[in-house]
């Protein structure tokens, strides 16, 4: 897994997997969002799955999908909270860039 940080407290990344979470906790990351629908991709880990092992390491989890761009406007509001608030926040979708899209759009 390839972090990109986009600031101090904030990280995209292609697909993780849930044995990935417990390291994303041990790096400080309070939250992690998930930007990738279920099903997308064959082999991909449904995000319950990962939501598991958030709840198992104590990260909160957040679940806002988005297939394209134009999704992408019911979830500026709930990343806006995120980034504004005091968490460190790691995204992913399936390369990065569409958290780094609603990102940028959060910052808007």
């Amino acid at each position: 897994m390839t972090a990109t940080y986009i600031t101090e407290k904030f990280a995209v990344s292609p697909q993780i997997l849930p044995d990935h979470v417990s390291a994303l906790a041990s790096e400080g990351f309070t939250d992690i969002v998930c930007n990738r629908p279920d099903g997308e991709e064959p082999g991909q880990p449904a995000h319950t799955e990962i939501q598991a092992a958030c709840e198992s390491a104590g990260i909160n989890f957040h679940y806002l999908p988005m297939s394209n761009p134009a999704e992408a406007a019911v979830h500026i509001e709930p990343l806006k909270a995120l980034i504004g608030s005091d968490a460190k926040v790691f995204a992913f979708c399936r390369t990065g860039n569409r958290s780094s899209m609603l990102f940028n759009a959060a910052q808007g």
